[in-house]
């Protein structure tokens, strides 16, 4: 008997082993099956338009439902536009936020900023989109003069800040997707650079380092690969984000040089105009659309987990 009872436990234990194993390549396999069904329904919706108007499609700026001529080049030039903008001002603010907190944040003021900043990741966009449309987007208007007097003439950059003060726009877009990544951003550099030894930081103290020095020479090192990656996650907000972009983009299918014109964004058209899609061509459009954006996260993801990969290769020679 004390021979049969190991080897019954064994056998049990060895059948659970196998069962979990199984369960949990079940459920990766299933993440794959889901991706690649998504992808598929997206090319073959958008084959029609891929037929239609081939590569033609991404590099033209004609959307007219009533010819059935289509094109992405407004809808692509305003989503990159307005992650780029929310890009150039959410990663100086969230960085500014997170090194204040970490650093520079009196102890009893670190867990209420702390808890702020979460609570403005957990609004939803279509708030911020109404706060932007009824509240910014009228203020701004009274900004976008000053602009146009004091950048429209410069060089390079000029043609970027002219045009009539309308106060919904591609920058007023822009604007409103940094104020929505910056929480993001903030808390995974927040949560990175915590991580750092506080021995590190205080032998460079003790040297006599600044708390800038300290910063530039030992916690942005220590920490780079996550920081890239709060960045990375911050812009796959950027690009997806829909309705708060659609509240204050301006919704205009036009190509302009000037950040305070209307635009259009590939979400904020796939939310305008899905539902009166007429016809097979007009939706098979829009349904490209998607397909774009998608192939758009891809590459972006697919680029930063290759920064990723190199930041590691680096920072393993260099120990």
């Amino acid at each position: 008997m004390s021979r049969i009872f190991p080897d019954a436990r064994l056998k049990r234990q060895h059948l659970l082993d196998l069962v979990f194993r199984n369960t949990t390549w079940l459920f990766a396999f299933i993440v794959f099956v889901i991706l690649a069904a998504i992808v598929a329904s997206l090319v073959i919706g958008s084959m029609p338009a891929i037929k239609a108007f081939g590569f033609g499609f991404l590099f033209s700026s004609e959307w007219n439902p009533v010819t059935k001529q289509f094109g992405a080049l407004v809808p692509i030039v305003g989503t990159l536009a307005t992650s780029i903008i929310a890009l150039l001002i959410g990663i100086p603010a969230s960085f500014g936020i997170a090194l204040f907190i970490t650093e520079l944040s009196p102890r009893w003021l670190k867990r209420p900023l702390g808890i702020a900043v979460e609570l403005l990741a957990g609004i939803p966009s279509i708030i911020y989109g109404m706060w932007g449309l009824f509240v910014f987007a009228p203020r701004f208007a009274e900004i976008e003069p000053w602009l146009t007097e004091h950048l429209g003439n410069v060089a390079l950059i000029g043609p970027l800040f002219q045009g009539p003060p309308m106060g919904i726009g591609m920058l007023t877009a822009g604007l409103i997707l940094a104020i929505m990544v910056i929480p993001f951003i903030a808390s995974v550099m927040r949560d990175v650079f915590e991580i750092v030894p506080p021995l590190l930081k205080e032998s460079a103290y003790g040297l006599g380092a600044t708390t800038w020095e300290v910063v530039w020479n030992i916690v942005l090192p220590y920490t780079k690969i996550g920081v890239v990656g709060g960045i990375m996650l911050g812009l796959g907000r950027a690009l997806g984000e829909t309705m708060a972009v659609t509240f204050v983009i301006g919704n205009a299918h036009e190509l302009s040089g000037s950040l305070l014109m209307p635009g259009n964004s590939i979400s904020s058209a796939l939310a305008n105009e899905f539902t009166e899609a007429v016809g097979g061509l007009y939706t098979s459009a829009l349904i490209e659309l998607g397909l774009i954006l998608f192939l758009i996260t891809f590459i972006v993801l697919s680029l930063s987990k290759l920064l990723l990969k190199q930041l590691g290769k680096r920072e393993g020679q260099q120990t």
